[in-house]
């Protein structure tokens, strides 16, 4: 850390190791803050959000005032982002869509549909608002279906084919999302319930009430030599993915955002290994890699916010996002709801649907729970096709039509 003058501006610049200190000191106080202050704990706000954010405001009064700025070092930032969405691509396991049935199917596809309408229907809007298509990708499906991290890691790929505030307005429609699809998915669940006069019972499958029902897997404790063989699993395709990023933009000149291809080598090893064995996966330990990459990265991320650059386009993105918002709730209500056959279950995977939809899983699981609560039943087929669609799922059209739509209409 050190600190000069520059063009008359007292800088304080802080190197890696301050940066990645300063992040994980401000992920403490976020999660400080999400156990003190209901309104965050509510609306399952992140705590690398509320960190990050907190730190963000500052700089943004520092910018105001004139006299003083921060400069931070992200170098991290990148390889972090990397390792958390390995670690989501080794939880793609395609035997997973055999215990979802038929639902997890129409589900599915329709979650699939939603990315693609959203990106077109941004670049559609952003259009005729007269700003740059690249930011109505940012306030759809990177910021909405994709929530906080998706938006922290596409954001700054914008930003570097030339779109100026990409990140800042994909983190925004990502903090818009999961207020809106906390606040939105019990409501139209409920309505859903009333206004088809919903017989209040639920699947009793046994593909979904056993699923739900299993005992934990053995591995609720691993050893340091168990962690570093994940640990090595991880950088290993963290390595691959890269090699494959490099030589796509070699030879065919895409961009392709760093985690994109160690995500879609870590989905073809653990689908590999499931069928050969050749490593025993430990979910605690990846479990515990991810959370501490994804903290510290999202943080970064966060912290590193121009909110300055969002001015100018307040107006056009609340347009944008109100009307995301709209669309996918008559979606949900008049399309999905129907697919799935207007029932109990169907309604409360509608609020599911709404949670993640626009803001991220932990949204959905909140919202599917509190329906569940209020009507006093459970819905095992919710709880089980919901969150492995809106966590892993999604992502293998997702991700790849996000890469498009930025690609095709950065040029």
């Amino acid at each position: 850390m050190f600190w000069d003058m520059v063009d008359g501006i007292f800088t304080i610049s802080l190197d890696g190791i301050w940066t990645t200190a300063l992040a994980a000191v401000l992920l403490l106080v976020g999660y400080g803050l999400r156990r003190r202050i209901d309104f965050l704990e509510t609306f399952c706000i992140p705590a690398p959000v509320i960190g990050g954010v907190l730190m963000s405001l500052i700089v943004l009064a520092l910018h105001h005032q004139g006299g003083s700025a921060v400069k931070f070092n992200t170098a991290l930032q990148s390889p972090l982002m990397i390792a958390f969405f390995t670690t989501v691509g080794i939880g793609g396991s395609f035997g997973l869509l055999k215990r979802g049935g038929k639902a997890l199917i129409i589900y599915l596809v329709f979650c699939w549909g939603i990315a693609l309408f959203q990106n077109a229907f941004g670049v559609t809007l952003a259009r005729f608002l007269g700003i740059h298509p690249v930011l109505g990708v940012m306030a759809g499906a990177v910021s909405l279906e994709g929530g906080h991290g998706a938006a922290a890691a596409f954001g700054p790929v914008a930003e570097e084919l030339g779109v100026v505030g990409a990140q800042v307005v994909a983190i925004a429609s990502a903090t818009y999302g999961l207020i809106a699809g906390g606040l939105l998915g019990g409501p139209t669940a409920r309505w859903l319930i009333e206004r088809h006069s919903v017989t209040i019972e639920a699947s009793e499958d046994t593909m979904y009430t056993q699923h739900l029902m299993e005992g934990p897997e053995e591995d609720t404790t691993f050893t340091s030599f168990d962690f570093l063989k994940m640990l090595a699993l991880v950088l290993v395709i963290m390595a691959l993915g890269s090699l494959i990023t490099t030589k796509i933009k070699e030879w065919y000149d895409f961009s392709l955002p760093g985690y994109v291809a160690a995500m879609f080598v870590a989905v073809v090893f653990r689908n590999i290994n499931d069928q050969m064995s050749i490593v025993k996966l430990r979910s605690k330990a990846i479990d515990l890699i991810s959370d501490v990459s994804l903290g510290i990265f999202l943080t970064m991320a966060m912290m590193s916010l121009r909110i300055w650059e969002l001015y100018d386009l307040a107006i056009p993105l609340i347009v944008i996002l109100v009307l995301q918002t709209i669309a996918l709730l008559l979606l949900a209500a008049f399309l999905l709801f129907r697919l799935l056959g207007k029932d109990y279950d169907a309604a409360v995977m509608c609020a599911g649907l709404v949670g993640h939809g626009l803001g991220a899983t932990p949204n959905a699981v909140a919202n599917m729970g509190a329906v569940c609560e209020h009507y006093k039943v459970m819905s095992y087929k919710a709880f089980l096709i919901v969150p492995l669609c809106g966590a892993v799922l999604i992502d293998f059209v997702g991700i790849p039509s996000i890469v498009w739509f930025i690609n095709y209409f950065a040029r």
